[in-house]
């Protein structure tokens, strides 16, 4: 897919930082991470739970409007039908 991916997070520089370096030694390489700490983009994915983020994935198209969201704890547990949902997504949307 011909997409940027990011992962968005209310946590500090410094907590993100040490979120990047881990996902960095597990997986040889990691994403960027956007800094979130009033939660404006996640709320407006539809991801705000009260003060924190629900965790689960999302897509925005280039103007900023929400493709789709979900609200998932385990989605890195099950990576595999998380790429298959995020995949099926994005060819729905690119057909429109």
């Amino acid at each position: 897919m011909n997409v940027d991916t990011y992962i968005i997070s209310k946590d500090t520089v410094e907590e993100q930082k040490i979120l990047y370096d881990e996902i960095n030694r597990v997986f040889g390489e990691s994403l960027p991470i956007i800094s979130d700490p009033n939660l404006e983009v996640i709320d407006k994915m539809g991801m705000k739970n009260g003060d924190v983020a629900y965790r689960g994935y999302g897509m925005l198209d280039s103007e900023g409007n929400v493709i789709f969201q979900t609200k998932n704890d385990h989605w890195g547990e099950e990576i595999d039908q998380t790429l298959n949902d995020i995949e099926e997504q994005y060819e729905n949307f690119t057909e429109k």
